[in-house]
């Protein structure tokens, strides 16, 4: 995850509406059925949906009353924190 990435699709939720991004998760989870993908190609397509899941999860938190950077930087330590394990 990557977040300058994770960072500006907050910014691009907060400005419009998360249903883009979900749907476009969903989009991309449907590519990654197609069978001649390669292994790069699916790389990719997962890095960008962990990070529009990050920040839908950043999202939520700001909506709850968060500030955004306390928000980015709090998610960012449960990630690490959760591949340090």
């Amino acid at each position: 995850m990557k977040l300058p990435v994770i960072k500006h699709l907050t910014s691009f939720i907060e400005e419009n509406d998360q249903d883009y991004v979900l749907e476009t998760i969903e989009t991309l989870e449907a590519l990654t059925e197609v069978p001649s993908l390669k292994d790069e190609e699916l790389d990719v397509i997962g890095e960008l949906i962990s990070n529009m899941y990050g920040a839908i999860e950043v999202n939520k938190m700001i909506k709850e009353g968060t500030p955004k950077k306390e928000a980015l930087n709090n998610f960012m330590k449960r990630v690490l924190g959760s591949i340090d394990q």
